[in-house]
């Protein structure tokens, strides 16, 4: 069954093969054609399509819509860009100066009437009409960084950040344009997978708001007879999923504030929180460059994809396992390479008896098998020293700013466990972490403890101004918590249940002489399972359980001909679900909601679940928001 990123895959090939349908069986010579596309559309492309495979499907140019472009005649243009005024002036001044003899528009969300009556006027006055062959509305308007987890945006993704959403002096119109934006990209989404699904929220949020008006969206394509985009539903048996309808959770940010704000232990989230992971690639100081050039430290770009066999193993894997792995996958690598060696050595047999010749005709044969897999030999060796180049740089900031003991920490904390340690010794320690780190930790402390003296949070404040620590997200997060204990239903979602830590005995492979790694003073910790609030909201709507904090949660189905909100009784569980997060989301609520499914997958039953956020926030760009808006608290009122 086709997942979320391989429909948007197919998807973008059809386009660039002129939206015409391929087939496998065919080896067709593809059409050579220039693709132009916005920035949008390249974030969306770029985690999608390699160069290579853009070279295989025809594309022998790739450029920026509004770069300055030569006219190519003779060769058709691909056009893939969001319908907005300034893309489309730009259109119309490439039909003014007859670039292209041929041109495919496709834009990524509908293009509305009105602009295309003026695209139209535009080829018209620039004679050009007979050279606009097709003009597509896509409706892949959102980023798949995996077959399961999608944003809907990268550019200009602070427009829908969690800051955009929650300050003060967000006017009504402003806020109607966050969201309708949301719910054209989830609305582009489902069109994808081929569902409709039914929308379950928290009340007087801004879930709420995208909820409903998705399901506006929804039902009036649905009742449209001429433009119903969702008829595969029927024929299909449900699109991408199981037969049974998926449900949409929308969740607001504000349910969980300390999840983006904690410390963690896998691969892929430690690259995104100290590594600045974007797109699928990471960049990492490049020393080889360095050493032979002498020049200063240049930046080399790792691409992180499903193709890379041991990316897709330990992606979600905690960082000890990851540099165990990669310590293996070396030792094997040189084993391999050892005995090409010996294959050589062993070509030189002297003798010319028939034990002799079959010695040679054997090495011979061994090698032949050994020389074919050179290729992927050498594919092996370029991975192993990229996840080396990066495991070695999250491991340098583990070390310098203690992220073990940090990470250790916050379990700890939100596992209501004992700490070793008073919190406001460590927030006086000069050697513990840096700044921001001591004020993630106590902003954690402060949303997760219960029953703790103000007087105690008042010290800790000194503490952390002393160790110079920006407070200005603090008057922000009272603020919200007040907010949380005064509103039941939301202060239950938080309550959280860290699954804790145990430190198991030193590495005994990456403490030896000649390993890759220098393991030492890094804790070695194994983390307890649990489940995230997210995870846990997820879990009650799938099963459709009574008595729990989603009671109360509107319950929208698009497909009725008079929508209500309250959940029908006598509900059979969910199968599928795909949870959206009004605010950004993160890799640490990702891996729990797959490590959460992979415990449910059972012989006769298979659920899935699809996570999705309006943007990806690491911890220290989650941070400068709460900064944002704890400076609006602090700043005079104008009057």
């Amino acid at each position: 069954m086709l997942t979320l990123r391989e429909r948007q895959i197919n998807a973008v090939k059809q386009m660039l093969n002129l939206n015409q349908q391929t087939s496998k069986a065919l080896a067709v010579e593809p059409v050579w054609k220039v693709l132009i596309y916005d920035r949008i559309g390249q974030d969306i492309i770029s985690p999608l399509v390699s160069i290579r495979e853009l070279r295989e499907l025809g594309v022998t140019l790739h450029v920026q819509l509004h770069s300055d472009r030569d006219s190519i005649p003779d060769v058709p243009a691909i056009y893939f860009c969001a319908p907005t005024d300034e893309n489309l002036d730009r259109i119309h001044q490439d039909f003014q100066n007859g670039l292209y003899d041929i041109y495919h528009l496709n834009f990524l969300s509908p293009i509305p009437r009105q602009k295309i009556e003026d695209l139209a006027a535009a080829a018209l006055q620039a004679g050009c009409v007979a050279n606009v062959h097709r003009v597509y509305d896509q409706y892949v308007n959102f980023i798949s960084l995996e077959d399961d987890f999608f944003v809907l945006k990268h550019q200009n993704s602070e427009s829908l950040s969690y800051y955009s959403i929650n300050r003060a002096n967000t006017r009504d119109d402003e806020m109607e344009a966050i969201m309708d934006s949301i719910v054209d990209s989830l609305f582009s989404v489902f069109v994808t997978l081929g569902n409709v699904p039914i929308i379950r929220c928290p009340r007087n949020t801004a879930a709420e708001m995208v909820a409903r008006k998705l399901e506006k969206k929804l039902r009036e394509n649905l009742w449209d007879a001429r433009n119903n985009l969702f008829h595969m539903d029927a024929t299909q048996a449900g699109g991408i999923f199981s037969f049974q309808r998926p449900v949409l959770l929308i969740l607001d940010r504000n349910l969980d504030l300390a999840t983006p704000l904690h410390h963690t232990w896998s691969y892929q989230a430690l690259a995104h929180d100290v590594l600045d992971l974007n797109l699928n690639r990471v960049f990492v100081d490049d020393d080889s460059m360095t050493e032979r050039t002498g020049a200063k430290k240049k930046l080399k770009a790792c691409d992180l994809d499903n193709n890379d066999r041991f990316w897709s193993s330990h992606k979600g894997s905690p960082f000890p396992t990851v540099a165990e792995a990669i310590q293996e996958e070396l030792e094997q690598y040189r084993s391999s390479e050892d005995e090409i060696k010996k294959l050589k050595t062993n070509m030189g047999i002297d003798g010319e008896n028939e034990v002799a010749f079959s010695m040679v005709n054997d090495t011979t044969a061994r090698l032949t098998s050994a020389v074919n897999s050179l290729p992927q030999l050498m594919e092996k060796k370029r991975l192993i020293d990229m996840h080396t180049k990066i495991a070695t740089a999250i491991l340098n900031f583990i070390k310098a700013r203690r992220l073990d003991s940090f990470f250790e920490m916050e379990e700890k904390i939100m596992s209501k466990a004992t700490l070793d340690r008073p919190i406001l010794e460590l927030l006086k320690d000069p050697e513990f972490g840096q700044p921001e780190d001591k004020m993630r930790l106590y902003l954690i402390y402060y949303i997760c403890a219960q029953n703790v003296p103000e007087f105690e949070f008042e010290r800790m404040k000194e503490a952390l101004q002393e160790s110079g620590c920006d407070l200005t997200p603090l008057p922000y997060v009272e603020r919200w918590k007040s907010i949380m204990n005064r509103s039941s239903s939301m202060s239950q979602a938080t309550q959280y249940e860290g699954g804790g830590t145990k430190t198991v005995s030193m590495f005994s492979k990456l403490v030896s002489q000649g390993s890759s790694f220098v393991m030492e003073g890094v804790k070695n910790l194994v983390v307890k399972r649990h489940n995230l609030p997210v995870t846990k909201l997820t879990e009650q709507v799938m099963e459709c359980r009574n008595g729990g904090e989603v009671d109360d949660y509107l319950y929208l189905d698009p497909k009725l001909l008079k929508g209500g909100d309250v959940m029908p009784k006598n509900r059979a569980p969910f199968q599928d679900a795909v949870v959206f997060m009004v605010g950004g989301g993160n890799y640490i609520e990702y891996q729990n909601l797959v490590d959460f499914i992979k415990l449910k997958q059972t012989a006769n039953s298979s659920k899935r679940i699809i996570y999705g956020a309006s943007t990806l926030n690491n911890s220290k760009q989650f941070l400068k928001q709460l900064s944002l808006l704890g400076k609006e608290i602090q700043a005079p009122v104008l009057t």
